[in-house]
């Protein structure tokens, strides 16, 4: 577990503010005389600093509560179980397509996205492409209907398939029996878990203030070295990066252009293609939690918003850490990255069918680019560069 108190933890903003406000409140005691204006900037860094400090004692006491396996029923899965750092923030068993719930046997219908750089997408919203046309961007979850990471957060502790928390009161009963109820009042107040809505509320404050620092995106891969200076890639990394950002055409969904630094992903929602998985544990369950059965499809976007216009599609993913998040896609269908670049590759020549076979994106040759097995396998080494240490 990672110790929050060290400042290499804290994100940038936070380190920056810190020592920004500390110079300014040093030159403003050694000024001979005060004025209205200084007054009303030592306030305003005073303010900062408080602030900073605030976030960083949120996100020491969400590092608990993410760690915390006695908030599930049965005790035993925590927000780490499905989410973890050795995994790129995804699930570490990688055996099954989808993950296992507090209760054996109980699987989502859906592969753990990862929480690496989750921190970096930005809240969910429709963008206007022009007159009567446009696109949804952001979000948390695959399918967007968790604006914001605040949101994502209380949303597993009550879901049946996930840590099956029977009520928001249970959890912050539970929460007032761990070793950090005490630190939990000293961050939100006296008494903040005496009401078990607002204590919930700030439940998912903490979490979110943890996933918002450095340890979610330290941005410290091979890939950042290299553009540090510091590192250069193989032969092989340097091709592939030409294939992404050409013949691959991947950097038109995962572009090496859209920050500083990149994320690999437009956050943007599309339709693959992506194949059913008949593998996936979640078809077998029982038909109270399941009502479709073996039957079931998977209409991402379009079934969080009930628009047919969405059916299928699910949000680009981050590249990064990609190397240790398999399985891949929404349902877990590709085990490996070089599965994933061969169904980029072949889908139209071999004919895949896809699972929602409706807004199937056909756009920069996806589904016959026409790669050699030598190309797949330097894209895979490329992609295996944005792992972080």
């Amino acid at each position: 577990m990672h110790n929050l108190t060290d400042t290499k933890y804290l994100n940038c903003f936070e380190v920056g503010v810190i020592t920004l406000t500390l110079l300014l409140t040093f030159l403003l005691s050694g000024c001979g005389g005060s004025s209205s204006t200084d007054a009303d900037a030592e306030n305003s860094t005073t303010a900062a600093i408080a602030k900073a400090i605030d976030t960083t004692t949120q996100a020491a006491l969400g590092e608990k509560i993410y760690f915390d396996t006695n908030l599930s029923n049965p005790p035993g899965q925590s927000c780490a179980s499905c989410h973890l750092s050795t995994a790129g923030f995804a699930d570490p068993d990688s055996d099954q397509p989808t993950s296992e719930g507090a209760i054996a046997g109980r699987f989502g219908n859906r592969n753990s996205p990862t929480a690496s750089y989750a921190n970096q997408t930005p809240e969910f919203s429709f963008v206007v492409d022009g007159p009567g046309g446009g696109h949804y961007v952001g979000g948390q979850f695959l399918d967007g209907r968790a604006s914001t990471l605040e949101l994502q957060a209380l949303a597993p502790f009550l879901n049946i398939l996930e840590m099956n928390m029977a009520s928001e009161a249970a959890v912050i009963d539970q929460i007032k029996l761990s070793e950090y109820a005490a630190e939990f009042e000293t961050v939100f107040g006296a008494a903040a878990l005496d009401d078990s809505g607002t204590a919930y509320q700030q439940v998912s404050q903490a979490i979110a203030a943890f996933e918002r620092t450095a340890v979610f995106s330290p941005f410290n891969s091979k890939f950042d070295a290299v553009q540090n200076g510091t590192d250069v890639f193989t032969v092989a990394e340097q091709n592939g990066r030409n294939l992404f950002n050409g013949k691959g055409n991947c950097a038109r969904c995962h572009g090496t252009g859209n920050g500083n630094p990149e994320v690999f992903s437009n956050f943007e929602y599309s339709n693959i293609g992506t194949p059913a998985n008949a593998a996936n544990p979640f078809l077998t369950l029982d038909s109270s939690l399941n009502t479709d059965g073996a039957a079931f499809v998977d209409l991402g976007l379009g079934s969080a918003l009930n628009e047919a216009a969405q059916n299928g599609k699910f949000r680009t993913p981050t590249l990064r850490n990609v190397n240790k998040t398999a399985p891949y896609m929404h349902n877990g269908v590709f085990n490996t990255l070089t599965e994933v670049v061969n169904f980029y590759n072949r889908r139209d020549i071999d004919g895949i069918t896809p699972e929602v076979n409706q807004n199937v994106d056909n756009g920069g040759n996806i589904g016959s680019l026409n790669l050699t097995d030598g190309e797949v396998q330097d894209l895979v080494a490329f992609m295996q560069a944005l792992s972080d240490n």
